[in-house]
């Protein structure tokens, strides 16, 4: 876990899941987070946020990337 950050920060599990599963998952296993599903190749910004986690999805909406805090 980041040492910034409080709550579970990483979801390695989740790769390979419907994004919309994954966010609920995740936001219920850290309750400080909120899920945003982002689509590959979307611009996003570089800013590290503790309440944030992205759930990056491909065009069939399964989860591409470990989805982490940031």
């Amino acid at each position: 876990m980041s040492s910034e950050c409080e709550g579970k920060d990483s979801w390695p599990e989740l790769v390979g899941d419907k994004g919309k599963d994954a966010a609920a998952t995740i936001e219920s296993e850290n309750h400080l987070v909120n899920a945003v599903i982002v689509k590959e190749g979307t611009f996003v910004t570089a800013d590290f946020r503790c309440d944030r986690v992205r759930v990056w999805v491909n065009k069939r909406g399964i989860v591409t990337k470990v989805p982490i805090i940031g």
